[in-house]
């Protein structure tokens, strides 16, 4: 992880660590942090726990979301400590729908020129954001829709459960835009629970959504996800989003946590030794596998 942030993370960048409910990469978020990356744009359809991290940390300039907020919790304070009242700093901020973030993903994973897309019709969003524009379709003169940019991040960064060594890479569970943004990014980190032998990615090939020629790194980093999660290796860690809430409500709280979670770690596999085993233990899920098919071999 070390050496693909250092590689590959630029100041200024704009980077998507993306990830639906489950694969959100918190451990690259903390390594972007510890290298002290500045005036980055973050780019997330939903960002939560880790982008509040981030910009709490002084990371980021400029934030392209949807929604945005500790999930099942409440507010993002470090967030609305920079858009309220500036504190350290302004945060800018550029608001999309969630359907809007996938379509710009979508636009630029298609190197189109710009998406359309329905969801606007009545909305106040556009009224906010200049980038989302009407436009006429050019096949029927009644027929009215808004189109949203391509958004293609310098850096994607996207968790999955396992790859090979050469990058394809295998997700199950929801999906969200992880296989969008991997194809928008123009540089692409894949985080993965396990790195396994190519034989095993290519005995279930249907769940590699995505390929090895678009990855520009693998980092094999176990519990890179936590607190979310990763479907089939452990579960959410819902008490330290309720935690969060506290520790981020103040400056001077976030400010220690990250001194000891993140500063005071040289790495990931320092903090999941922190933790210990007994913890990571109680976060794991029991059984519930899936069959295998025959694909059948041709001649």
């Amino acid at each position: 992880m070390q050496d693909a942030v250092r590689e590959l993370v630029r100041d200024g960048d704009t980077v998507a660590i993306e990830g639906f409910t489950h694969l959100i990469c918190f451990a690259a978020g903390h390594e972007i942090i510890r290298q002290r990356r500045r005036d980055l744009t973050l780019a997330r359809m939903t960002p939560d726990v880790i982008y509040d991290q981030m910009i709490g940390a002084g990371v980021a300039s400029k934030l392209i979301f949807s929604w945005m907020g500790n999930p099942g919790v409440g507010n993002l304070h470090a967030v609305r400590r920079r858009v309220e009242r500036g504190d350290p700093e302004p945060l800018e901020l550029e608001e999309y729908s969630h359907f809007g973030m996938v379509c710009r993903y979508m636009a630029g994973a298609a190197n189109l020129p710009f998406f359309p897309i329905r969801s606007y019709y009545e909305s106040d969003i556009p009224r906010v954001n200049p980038k989302i524009v009407p436009m006429d379709s050019p096949y029927d003169d009644r027929e009215r829709v808004y189109v949203v940019p391509p958004l293609r991040p310098d850096v994607a960064i996207v968790h999955a459960q396992r790859a090979d060594a050469g990058g394809d890479t295998q997700i199950w569970g929801l999906m969200g835009c992880q296989k969008e943004v991997a194809f928008a990014g123009r540089k692409v980190i894949v985080v993965v629970e396990e790195v396994v032998d190519e034989s095993l990615i290519r005995r279930d090939p249907n769940r590699t959504v995505i390929p090895g020629a678009v990855v520009d790194a693998v980092v094999e980093e176990p519990f890179a996800c936590h607190p979310s999660f990763a479907q089939g290796y452990y579960d959410r860690d819902n008490r330290f989003y309720l935690e969060w809430d506290r520790i981020a409500k103040e400056p001077e709280s976030l400010e220690a946590w990250l001194d000891e979670w993140v500063y005071g770690l040289s790495d990931h596999r320092e903090y999941v030794e922190k933790y210990g085993d007994a913890y990571w233990d109680s976060l794991r899920p029991g059984p519930a596998s899936s069959g295998e098919v025959d694909y059948g071999r041709y001649a």
